[in-house]
This record gives structure tokens, C-alpha cells and sequence, in this order.
């Protein structure tokens, strides 16, 4: 098997598949006969993870599949499927207590900071400090900020998922601090800014119970995997490269760590924030394609990006493969492809970044991304307009930023399309 194949046939050949049927079967049960009470069935399948079945928001063999297979190709132990990618991030803040740290990227997808801004601050008592996780001296200096405001070091009750409050084990005798996590995208959305993954976990592990999170959304597991450098948990947003076709809402979290893995295995089960049985198996048919998709979709990209680098209404390009880009080398180094997702800055104003996204034909003026189509958008008024004006400001999302995702269509047909575009944009100011 090519190691850079997205999935094992494992499916085809274990216990859980006796017809020996090459694609996964759909299993819409909610509720699953026992033999004896208070016994799951099919404890021994392995789509169960080894405590069976018994009612579906616990357990459900077509979703079992799909964490398998996305396990697989994360080059993790362990994966939990939940209903959007957002689920999955709560799931993840669900490890932490009142009174805990986060240290953020600035640069991060504006869902998750709304998330984190205006629900988890003032509804869990968990604070939050956005950081350029480029400048590493930046992050340790908030982590020793919070560390010295935690000096007193006293054991706090962290709930153990139980049922019962226990004091925290502690993972290692390292630096006091109050952050017990560091959310980080790599690159960034929406400007493409790359951090070094194995630098910022070595730098969180030298905290006290201190995890570092990685939203590989936008490389996938195909182009980047974060564990492989020291991460401790991986987040995706299914709904965009895995599933690959703007038809599933979904998202996962993968990691090595096994009480890591309980803990969310508890929360998945305990939210309930689930996936369908029928959106795992778009989901999974999705990832049957990653490498196919995604080594389509660069191709194209760095075409796009080398277009936009010549073209007058343009004033700046945001892409990895660019040698331009300040972190090239790094992006060359930590990853094994440069991505799909192309930002630009167009000349003029925010009259001419509209009339750009206005006249585009073969890209879709939409949201979201990583699917076999391709879109634009504006980030300032649509993915991050719920980012605050002075931080926008400051990542230097402003009103001419153009967001790209770029799909599988014709190479020829993009760049005409965006040629087109473009040659609006510039006949409107003169």
C-alpha cells in the first residue's frame, strides 16, 4: 500500500464485514438486540472499539468505519466523529475546567473565536489570548504571564468524567501555568501564515498539563500530520477536504493519547453531538478520494497563485508554494504539499474586491471550502465578520482580502475565469 494512500481496505477484510461487501454498509439502527441484559452485541466487532452496541448515539458501525478509516490516515491510535467541526472543538474545551487558560492564534477561523470569544469566556469562566504562534517568544511569554498568576499552584477539583471530582494527575513536573491548552491552525485562516508544530509542542510540554491542539482542516490529513510533529490532538472540519463534496456537515478529533481518547469518547457520547450513519458514509466514500482530490486541487492552486503573482489588479498573493511566502521553507519542511487555499489582496477598494467576486463564473461566490468545486469569498464580510474591526486590522483582513479554494475543475477554465474577474475590477477604476 502507498504510503500516502488516505485509507486502508480494512474494512473488506476484518470481523466486522462477514459478506466480505467492498463499501461499508449503512447501518440505521437506533437501538441494537442484546443476548443477556446489560450485554452490548458485537462486542468483538471492531467497528465497536470493544464495548459493542447497544443504542446508536453510543456506538454505530457505520460511524465506527469512518473514525477507523480517519485514524488511518491521520497516522493516529484513535478517532471520535461528531455533527460539525464546531462539535468537535467543544468537545475538545470539554477537557478543560473554570478557571483554565487557552492561547489561540490570532489568525484563526472566525467560528472558532466566536466560540471561544462569546460563548466559552463568559459561560465557562475560561479565558483566552490570541497569539501570533509564529513568534514563539510570544507564546512564552503569555504562558509564563499565566503561569506567574498561578504561582500558588493549589490542586483545583477537575472532573475525571465519572462521575466524580478527583484532584488532577499531573502528566509531568514541569512549569506551573493556568494554560491547559494551545489552539493552533497551521496554516492559517484566511492568511496562510505557517507555525512550526513540533516547536510549539515542545514549548507547551514544558508546562504542566499543558496539550497543544491542531485544526488540519486546511492541509488534511493528506498533505499534514500533525502528530507525526508532536501535537496532542488533531481537529478536522470533515464537512470540508475529507468529505470533499459540500454534502456532509462533520467533524473529528484524532490523538495517541488513550485517557485523552476516554475522555472524548465520553463527551461524544454524553453531548451527543453525533454524526448520521448516512453522513459517515458520504463522509468516509469522501476520503476514499482525499489523495486523488487533493494532489488535483494543488496543482492547480500553485498555477492560480503563480497567475495571480503577474496580474495587475493584484497587489499581493498569500500562498505557501510561493517562494515568497515567508514560510516557504517551513511549509516545505512540515508538510508534504503546499494546500488548495489561495488568498490575494486585489488593488483598489472594496468596490473592486465585489465586482471581483461579482463576475467570477466557474468559482462560486460562497463559504466554506476544500471541496471538489471551487469557491471565493470575502472573508472581512462573510467567514470573519464576526472577528472584532481592531483585530481584523491587525491580521490584515481588510475589505480587498479574496479568499480562494480551489478545486478540481479545469485549470484553463479557473484562470480565464479569474482573468475575467479581475479585468472587471480594473475597468471599474479607470
Amino acid at each position: 500500500l502507498h504510503t500516502k494512500t488516505p485509507i486502508k481496505n480494512e474494512e473488506r477484510n476484518d470481523a466486522s464485514n462477514p459478506t466480505g461487501a467492498v463499501v461499508v454498509p449503512i447501518s440505521l439502527a437506533t437501538t441494537f438486540k442484546q443476548s443477556t441484559p446489560g450485554e452490548p452485541t458485537a462486542i468483538n466487532d471492531p467497528n465497536s472499539f470493544g464495548v459493542g452496541y447497544e443504542y446508536s448515539r453510543t456506538g454505530n458501525p457505520t460511524r465506527g468505519a469512518f473514525e477507523r478509516a480517519v485514524a488511518a490516515a491521520e497516522k493516529a491510535k484513535y478517532c471520535i466523529a461528531f455533527s460539525s467541526g464546531s462539535a468537535a472543538t467543544s468537545a475538545i474545551i470539554h477537557l478543560l475546567s473554570p478557571g483554565d487558560n487557552v492561547i489561540c492564534v490570532d489568525d484563526v477561523y472566525g467560528g472558532t473565536q466566536r466560540y471561544f470569544r462569546k460563548i466559552v469566556n463568559p459561560c465557562m469562566d475560561i479565558t483566552f489570548d490570541f497569539v501570533d504562534f509564529h513568534d514563539e517568544t510570544a507564546v512564552r511569554s503569555k504562558l509564563d504571564v499565566v503561569g506567574r498568576e498561578n504561582d500558588g499552584n493549589e490542586e483545583r477539583e477537575r472532573y475525571d468524567y465519572h462521575h466524580r471530582s478527583t484532584p488532577s494527575k499531573k502528566r509531568r513536573k514541569n512549569a506551573p501555568t493556568k494554560t491547559k491548552l494551545l489552539w493552533l491552525e497551521t496554516p492559517t485562516n484566511p492568511t496562510l501564515k505557517i507555525s512550526n508544530i513540533q516547536s510549539i509542542a515542545n514549548l507547551a510540554h514544558e508546562y504542566d498539563e499543558c496539550l497543544l491542539a491542531v485544526d488540519n482542516t486546511f492541509c488534511s490529513p493528506y498533505f499534514q500530520t500533525p502528530l507525526e510533529h508532536g501535537a496532542d490532538i488533531v481537529v478536522h472540519s470533515v464537512t470540508k477536504y475529507i468529505g470533499g463534496h459540500s454534502d456532509v456537515v462533520m467533524g473529528v478529533v484524532c490523538t495517541n493519547n488513550e485517557e485523552l481518547y476516554k475522555k472524548l469518547r465520553f463527551v461524544q457520547n454524553g453531548v451527543g453531538a453525533v454524526p448520521s450513519p448516512f453522513d459517515c458514509f458520504l463522509a468516509h466514500r469522501g476520503l476514499k478520494t482525499l489523495h486523488v482530490r487533493m494532489e488535483a486541487a494543488a496543482r492547480n492552486a500553485m498555477a492560480i497563485a503563480l497567475f495571480l503573482e503577474n496580474h495587475r489588479a493584484v497587489s499581493k498573493v498569500l500562498y505557501p508554494g510561493l517562494k515568497l511566502h515567508p514560510q516557504h521553507e517551513l511549509a516545505k519542511k512540515q508538510q508534504h504539499g503546499f494546500g488548495a487555499m489561495v488568498t490575494f489582496y486585489c488593488v483598489g477598494k472594496k468596490e473592486q474586491a465585489a465586482i471581483i467576486l461579482e463576475n467570477l463564473k466557474v468559482f462560486t461566490l460562497a463559504e466554506s471550502l476544500g471541496a471538489v468545486e471551487s469557491l471565493a469569498e470575502s472573508p472581512s464580510l462573510m467567514t470573519h465578520a464576526s472577528v472584532p474591526d481592531g483585530q481584523r486590522a491587525l491580521l490584515g483582513i481588510d475589505d480587498t482580502l479574496i479568499r480562494l479554494s480551489v478545486g478540481i475543475e479545469s485549470c484553463g477554465d479557473l484562470v480565464n475565469d479569474l482573468d475575467f474577474a479581475l479585468n472587471a475590477a480594473l475597468g471599474s477604476m479607470e
